[in-house]
């Protein structure tokens, strides 16, 4: 059942957006409870956004949830503006670090003509990793991803990210894609580490859940332009492996 929502008044405006990443903050304390990272996306102009807002519940009275809304301020190496990627908080040695990977955007506007000037192409395949206290963004490169890509899954444990699928527009493919990235988070410079793992599946643009610790559900999404994939499959975390399955679809 649908009911009526309000931002609180020292919120920020929060623009509609079409394809942004979007994931939850987990946190131990109440006070943090219900936290989630919003970067990128499409606003109804067409225009790309770079913003990242974390978005939250001030307050819940008699089932009426009051938002609250904040742009963070990016500072270094800010991921440019994107959609159809994914963003992720990784959590090592008692710290956190938010983690955008992916990606499509505008040619640059040095390459744009009139013939190209609404063309989009896949970002380039870096891992930028965001303070979220201070905004600080660092941007790294991996040997392991030589290709840009977007509209892929991810999931997160701890410090690890897997990221599964995705589609590449300069060759129009969706390759099986399934890469590990881990981060630790010492004091000092973080170091970021990326293994292309064999058993993944080609998709794009699916939805992906977890309904257990160590579970996760992939529904939907394309096998190709004009095929829409029917099958879902099962994610299996267990000592830092993972198993893709298929299962029954609804």
């Amino acid at each position: 059942k649908l009911r009526p929502a309000s931002f609180c008044k020292d919120s920020c405006y929060l623009p509609p957006l079409r394809y942004p990443a979007v994931c939850p903050i987990k946190s131990s304390t109440v006070a943090e409870e219900y936290q989630y990272i919003i970067h990128g996306g499409k606003n109804p102009n067409n225009e790309l956004s770079d913003k990242l807002y974390i978005l939250n519940i001030a307050s819940k009275v008699n089932k009426k949830f009051t938002f609250r809304c904040i742009e963070k301020e990016l500072v270094g190496e800010i991921p440019e503006a994107r959609y159809g990627h994914t963003v992720n908080v990784v959590h090592s040695q008692g710290k956190k670090m938010i983690v955008i990977i992916g990606g499509r955007s505008y040619m640059a506007p040095g390459q744009r003509t009139t013939e190209n000037w609404n063309r989009v192409v896949d970002c380039m395949p870096l891992i930028f990793l965001v303070d979220p206290e201070f905004g600080c963004c660092t941007s790294y490169v991996v040997s392991e991803l030589q290709n840009g890509f977007s509209f892929h899954v991810s999931l997160t444990r701890n410090d690890t990210i897997y990221i599964i699928g995705g589609h590449s527009i300069e060759t129009n493919t969706r390759p099986p894609n399934l890469c590990k990235i881990k981060i630790d988070l010492p004091i000092g410079s973080p170091a970021v580490n990326c293994c292309v793992l064999s058993g993944g599946i080609s998709v794009s643009s699916a939805i992906l859940t977890q309904v257990k610790e160590n579970e996760f559900v992939i529904v939907g999404g394309y096998h190709s332009d004009n095929q829409k994939r029917l099958v879902c499959n099962t994610i299996n975390l267990d000592d830092n492996k993972i198993e893709i399955v298929e299962r029954e679809a609804p």
